[in-house]
């Protein structure tokens, strides 16, 4: 019985991903949080990253190097544009965002069949993913914690899919 089980989830998370391999309708979402700030001035609300936290966004250069995105969205805080800026200067169209007025819906409906970067906070990029998900899944990222990397593949008349991964 256990065998026949582990069976029929893995054909199930076969067949969704032959489904998102091949829907040109499907929307492919991965939310990262900005690398490591300064943190030196706690008074400075927009610090830049630190040198840990350039070199992460050197990582996700790398990380990201076979991933053509059509869009990649951003806050406007030096952070998060500097966290994408390795590998965003090549065209890829950016848009600014603001976080606390972002609709979901509408996210996904202009999006649709996309590849899509999304870059903010350790309080708005779980949001973000329970948002285009239409799922409660992600609370706050721990403060110390930059690597995470959310990934939702949105088909037509199939249930979003979340991955979360931890990228060192």
């Amino acid at each position: 019985m256990k065998n026949l089980i582990i069976l029929f989830c893995f054909l199930v998370s076969f067949s969704i991903k032959a489904q998102t391999d091949n829907n040109p309708e499907c929307t492919k979402v991965f939310l990262i949080r900005h690398a490591e700030k300064d943190r030196t001035d706690k008074a400075n609300s927009n610090p830049h990253l630190n040198s840990l936290g350039t070199k992460r966004s050197l990582k996700w250069k790398g990380f990201f190097k076979n991933i053509d995105f059509d869009i990649i969205y951003s806050t406007n805080y030096h952070r998060t544009l500097e966290t994408i800026k390795p590998f965003s200067d090549n065209g890829t169209e950016l848009v600014i965002y603001n976080p606390s007025k972002i609709d979901y819906n509408e996210f996904v409906s202009k999006n649709k069949g996309k590849t899509i970067l999304v870059v903010g906070h350790s309080n708005t990029i779980p949001t973000f993913t329970n948002g285009i998900s239409n799922k409660k899944l992600y609370n706050n990222i721990e403060d110390n914690n930059n690597s995470n990397l959310y990934v939702v593949n949105i088909c037509d008349g199939i249930d979003p899919q979340n991955s979360l991964y931890f990228i060192e």
